[in-house]
């Protein structure tokens, strides 16, 4: 960074040879966080992890972030600065600057998080990179982050510090940069919308369908297949990788699985599909978070 806060924009210097990676998401309360259930601080941690696992999904380096901010005027200046320590400390941690941004009043708290990265040009991991023959992985445990709001729609206390997962979720930033290096990854995208739902989306940017097997989805301690399938905010990596490389067990110290493989599409179009108890292939229908849909 040249430039950051104290003039009318950040100058920021990429590095030469490199694609500029942008991302933005809203954290709107009450839709993404609840004030009685999620601590300021673990607000402030997640909107940033949302723009993270981004550019982590496309193999990136995190350059700067920016943040504009509305804010209902009943609320504490603790909660605010609670806020600013959970995001400026997940900044501190991938050695990021708070760039920039604006500050506003708003009936409910929203978060507007801009996230900047960089990525060698021509070395972005897009979606659209899967091939008939790939292997399907992903990262981690899913469904963890699910299996606590199901907890706390039940009206169960959940202690952050005991449900990291979800009130602090990592992004697989050093996992991204190792396959991206390694070359290893034809595909990739964040698990942030749920199994079945961001495994369509490569299918569909790729126009090629998918198997996967049910029985080796690593699930999350709390979590049962459906919300491993369908929950969402795992904030992990589903990557393709050609059939004869093999990834290692763990890389960067998280855990890599192979749940499926990629093959060419069907007469339906893109299409992912697994078998059943009784040896029939059945469609998966995506069921996670889809922004905009029809309930």
């Amino acid at each position: 960074m040249v430039r950051g806060i104290g003039d009318d924009c950040a100058v920021l210097q990429a590095p030469a040879g490199s694609h500029l990676l942008v991302t933005t998401d809203l954290c709107i309360e009450d839709v993404h966080f609840r004030r009685e259930w999620h601590p300021a601080r673990s607000v402030g941690h997640r909107c940033l992890a949302r723009g993270l696992s981004d550019i982590a999904a496309m193999g990136g380096e995190p350059l700067a972030c920016f943040l504009s901010l509305g804010l209902p005027p009943e609320l504490s200046q603790r909660w605010v600065d609670d806020f600013f320590q959970g995001l400026l400390h997940l900044a501190g941690q991938f050695k990021i600057g708070l760039s920039g941004g604006d500050t506003s009043g708003a009936r409910k708290i929203t978060a507007d998080i801009m996230v900047l990265g960089t990525v060698p040009a021509g070395e972005a991991v897009l979606r659209c990179g899967a091939r008939p023959g790939d292997r399907i992985y992903v990262t981690g445990k899913l469904g963890g982050s699910a299996a606590v709001l199901q907890r706390l729609y039940a009206g169960k206390k959940v202690a952050a510090k005991k449900s990291l997962r979800h009130f602090y979720p990592e992004p697989r930033i050093e996992a991204a940069r190792w396959l991206r290096k390694n070359k290893l990854a034809h595909a990739m995208i964040d698990l942030s919308d749920g199994l079945s739902v961001d495994l369509a989306h490569i299918c569909r940017e790729s126009k090629v369908s998918a198997l996967i097997n049910l029985g080796a989805i690593p699930m999350a301690r709390g979590a049962d297949l459906a919300l491993a399938l369908h929950g969402g905010e795992d904030y992990e990596l589903l990557f393709t990788a050609p059939e004869k490389v093999k990834p290692p067990l763990q890389i960067s110290g998280v855990p890599v699985v192979a749940i499926g493989e990629i093959q060419s599409t069907t007469a339906r179009g893109p299409t992912v599909r697994y078998v059943d108890a009784t040896g029939r292939l059945r469609t998966l229908k995506p069921s996670g978070w889809q922004h905009f849909a029809k309930t």
